[in-house]
């Protein structure tokens, strides 16, 4: 995706962000501002883990494959978390286990899809329900509570006012971070190359002496390891290990990369575009929480977006062949 792709997506971000500023003038005179340090604050400890988790999914859709799994693993890495914490008191412990199931659980989705050569649908539809299940089964299906007070939950707690000059909690912060080094990672790395080249057309990149099945296993394993992440940001916001938890996240991060200018056709994509795109699912559902409207509302409204977004995305591509023709 060029930056003129990033920028409008951007500037429909602004727009939708004036709007919702308007209507809650307009309707909710009592409340405050839209446009506040709290509400922008807010939208980011909402965002982070759905955004973190849109990093990893970046890259799985950029080579044209898909992940149905990171909702089960980040419930899946509550749950170890939890009693890891809870049976060491350790977050440095805690912040590895979160690495490492996501790699695992990853690791376990790009192997299956390379060396079975099955659809990554069927293969992480299977693993969405085998991590699923295995959150439940560590946690006894119940969630693991009591998990002792740790820093871990500076990342999801709100900024005290000798903290304001931070402008985003911390686990915004990591979520900064980390988006900048994956975008470097992206369009500076032989790796980043490849992925582009394989999600443009496998083919011609498995001639071009591209090792295909490992570009495809690291991907998976990006993914597995943000969602794992995210996983650790939803510990630091509830203290609980809950295997039933971020059911559906899976669906939003799709949605954060499409709307971002993501093709799930493969071979294009921005991680910049994909985090705006998390903002602006994000700002929806504070905006329409703020006015009153029902959670059924927003899940249609955010459900027309996504298909306002994947038909100009075909439209798009569809366009030069269009043009080449005339």
């Amino acid at each position: 995706m060029k930056a003129k792709g990033v920028i409008g997506v951007f500037i429909a971000w602004v727009l939708i962000y004036v709007i919702f500023m308007f209507l809650i003038w307009h309707f909710k005179p009592s409340q405050e501002p839209f446009l506040n340090p709290g509400n922008l604050e807010l939208m980011m400890r909402q965002g982070v883990i759905v955004g973190l988790g849109a990093i990893g999914m970046s890259y799985v859709i950029m080579t044209g494959g898909i992940d149905l799994s990171p909702g089960s693993t980040i419930a899946l890495t509550t749950v170890v978390v939890a009693l890891v914490l809870k049976a060491t008191n350790n977050p440095i412990l805690g912040i590895g286990v979160s690495v490492l199931v996501g790699l695992i659980a990853g690791l376990i989705n790009g192997i299956l899809v390379a060396k079975l050569k099955v659809g990554p649908f069927i293969v992480t539809l299977a693993s969405m329900l085998i991590f699923r299940g295995a959150a439940k089964g560590f946690a006894n299906e119940q969630t693991v509570g009591s998990v002792p007070d740790t820093w871990l939950q500076v990342f999801t707690a709100s900024l005290a006012k000798s903290e304001r000059w931070q402008l985003i909690p911390k686990g915004a912060w990591v979520w900064v971070i980390l988006l900048i080094l994956m975008t470097v990672i992206l369009h500076r790395t032989v790796f980043g190359r490849n992925v582009v080249a394989i999600g443009s057309n496998e083919k011609t990149a498995r001639l071009c002496g591209i090792n295909v099945n490992a570009v495809k296993i690291g991907v998976y394993a990006i993914c597995g390891v943000f969602a794992g992440i995210a996983g650790l940001m939803q510990v630091s916001r509830v203290q609980i290990g809950d295997p039933t938890i971020a059911a559906g996240d899976e669906l939003k991060m799709i949605a954060a990369v499409v709307i971002g200018g993501g093709s799930l056709l493969g071979g294009e994509g921005n991680l910049i575009g994909a985090a705006i795109g998390t903002l602006i699912m994000t700002t929806i559902n504070m905006g329409s929480t703020q006015l009153g409207i029902s959670n059924w509302i927003q899940e249609i409204v955010t459900g027309l977006i996504i298909v306002v977004a994947v038909a100009l995305d075909r439209y798009r591509m569809t366009r030069p062949a269009k043009i080449a023709s005339a």
